[in-house]
């Protein structure tokens, strides 16, 4: 059973949801198995927290230095800017996420727009 060892149109598809399924859903029942009987200020839960976290860091700085797409057209300074106004904004305006996100937003939309 590989990705390949299949002709027919829809195994590619019914290959990449199984094995998705495999790789995360494991995951997922066993925090929600472990999750009543692990402190959530234990030494394991903040070293869950911390490799979360990290790997979400490192796919959001792995998007902005090598983008796809639309983005990959607009200059490395230009979204270095981005982020950096939008964390500027973060944090001007009272740690709100959904300020940060939009002022980088309208500054990736708005140059790309006039450039």
């Amino acid at each position: 059973m590989t990705f390949f060892g299949n002709d027919a149109w829809w195994w590619p598809y019914v290959f990449i949801l199984v094995a998705g399924w495999a790789a995360t859903d494991f995951w997922r029942f066993l925090g929600v198995f472990m999750g009543d009987r692990i402190s959530e200020e234990s030494n394991a839960m903040v070293l869950v927290r911390t490799i979360a976290t990290a790997l979400v860091a490192a796919v959001i700085g792995n998007l902005i230095v090598f983008p796809g797409g639309a983005l990959a057209a607009t200059p490395l300074l230009l979204r270095l800017g981005a982020v950096a106004a939008g964390f500027g904004a973060y944090l001007a305006l009272r740690q709100s996420m959904l300020a940060g996100i939009l002022v980088a937003e309208a500054i990736l939309i708005g140059s790309m727009m006039l450039g």
